[in-house]
């Protein structure tokens, strides 16, 4: 699994502006509604149903919701920048500014599972982090993710 697999430029959103983990979770859910006709209330409510399991900040400013959604035949990520990072109860106590949520179908159990481990390896990349806190538009967001998650040639 690459993450251009996953991810569309379309998905990807900079300089959004939230004061709290549910307005991220709401442009989250807004973002996967109109990029992958889902209703954005379904996917709301999943992703703050996990989110009340433990949070999904995994430390360094970055947080990966996810959550098993009806109706997607394959999984999906959204990708949102937030302008002013917003507490996530991070493993580390940072709040989060890098936010790549996982959307996976129901039936989706180890691909699930191996998305968020790829994508949580990745994200610790600090210049990576750095990269994306630089960048200036959807797409060069999009080749940065795309390019880090691209194996390496032997």
């Amino acid at each position: 699994m690459q993450i251009g697999d996953i991810l569309d430029r379309g998905a990807i959103a900079l300089r959004v502006s939230a004061t709290d983990k549910r307005q991220i979770l709401a442009h989250l859910a807004e973002l996967a509604a109109r990029n992958f006709d889902l209703e954005a209330s379904a996917v709301l409510d999943a992703l703050a149903e996990r989110e009340q399991a433990g949070s999904t900040g995994i430390g360094h400013g970055v947080a990966v919701p996810h959550a098993r959604i009806e109706g997607l035949d394959r999984i999906r990520g959204v990708f949102l920048r937030v302008e002013q990072p917003v507490a996530f109860e991070s493993i580390d106590d940072q709040p989060a500014d890098l936010i790549f949520a996982l959307l996976a179908p129901p039936e989706a159990g180890t691909e699930h599972l191996r998305a968020l481990a790829r994508v949580s390896r990745m994200l610790r990349n600090a210049d990576l982090r750095e990269h994306l806190r630089q960048a200036r538009t959807p797409d060069a967001l999009h080749a940065l993710l795309v390019q880090e998650s691209a194996p390496s040639a032997a």
